[in-house]
């Protein structure tokens, strides 16, 4: 397994880590990803230790605190051999408190937290959602305590925009908290909006990604191709609503030349994709999901080989769209670029 630095940071991270959302799951979201319980947890860590990816992603609302539990109970006996990732800020109920980023709800988010994984400290924190109703300072102050006082090593954010991510990094500066070091966000071949903001973002500031859904919210399995109905046991039935959406033409481009590089590389759909988002600048680790042994053993398989610069293009060029203003005209018109070439 690689390992590389968080971000600016010198907390060292596996290229590929596990993402805990099928743990313990229930309801329409969580439920269709996977329902591991602890035993099932606990082998799926084995393997994943086994294959040096020691960071596990959760998040307290990932079905209302059961994949906090179980991820808990299978780490269980071996805290310091793995690194936890947890996320809090979206609703945890329907209180006035129960939500958001203020002094208080962090404070008995985070306690929370450490009591469902049974752990004293929790590795990486990353805020899920930007609060617009709480100054940054406030929910920077608050993180800054509970790095003091030992209950979090790093903090990072998920889901920010590019100006919300800079002015907490500019106020961090300015009065000593601890800075963002990761942003975990959506990238795939079907979805590469990172790109535009968020990577140069990540490249001044000393800010790694976190890739969440390296799959394009389970497209690019390999299973969805033009002119076949979707499959039956798909979870895109029940999920795709709550995904970013992706065009079906822009789709089946990207499938048909996922499967020219599949026939040269002798390697999955799935592997292909994840190595093309682990060659991208800022990318520190793609989490990957798996219901079963099987599913995990073929994402590990993503590792441990690279595409060629060719194989690349060839990818880059079939899932490539139209930057958005103000964007486009530094991708587009050589005068712009060369003010400001872009990431990519």
């Amino acid at each position: 397994m690689d390992y590389r630095n968080l971000g600016a940071s010198g907390l060292k991270v596996p290229a590929l880590s596990f993402g805990a959302g099928t743990f313990g799951g229930s309801g329409p979201l969580f439920g269709a990803w996977g329902n591991s319980d602890a035993t099932e947890a606990r082998r799926l860590v084995d393997i994943c230790l086994e294959a040096g990816v020691n960071l596990f992603d959760t998040a307290d609302v990932y079905s209302n605190g059961a994949s906090e539990q179980v991820l808990g109970a299978a780490i269980k006996g071996r805290r310091d051999a793995v690194l936890i990732s947890t996320k809090t800020s979206l609703p945890m109920g329907d209180g006035p408190n129960d939500a958001g980023s203020s002094r208080s709800r962090l404070i008995k988010a985070v306690e929370d937290a450490l009591g469902r994984l049974g752990t004293d400290y929790i590795d990486l924190l990353q805020l899920h959602a930007f609060d617009a109703a709480t100054p940054i300072e406030e929910v920077l102050s608050t993180l800054d305590s509970l790095v003091r006082a030992g209950k979090l090593r790093y903090v990072g954010v998920s889901n920010f925009s590019g100006w919300q991510v800079m002015k907490s990094l500019g106020l961090a500066g300015r009065y000593g908290y601890p800075r963002y070091v990761a942003h975990q966000v959506y990238y795939s071949l079907v979805g590469r909006d990172y790109e535009w903001e968020l990577m140069p973002l990540g490249l001044n500031q000393g800010v790694g990604a976190l890739v969440w859904s390296p799959l394009g919210w389970g497209r690019l399995t390999g299973r969805i191709r033009r002119g076949q109905k979707l499959p039956e046991k798909s979870r895109l039935h029940d999920t795709a609503s709550f995904g970013p959406p992706v065009e079906d033409e822009h789709l089946y481009r990207v499938v048909d030349a996922l499967d020219v590089v599949a026939e040269e590389t002798g390697k999955t759909i799935p592997q292909i994709a994840i190595n093309w988002l682990l060659q991208r600048p800022t990318v520190a680790s793609v989490i990957i999901g798996a219901r079963n042994e099987e599913q995990l053993r073929q994402n590990l398989g993503a590792v441990g080989w690279s595409l060629t610069a060719e194989q690349m293009k060839k990818l880059d060029t079939a899932s490539e769209v139209t930057a958005p203003y103000p964007y486009f005209p530094y991708r587009r018109q050589e005068g712009f670029a060369r003010l400001n070439p872009p990431a990519v």
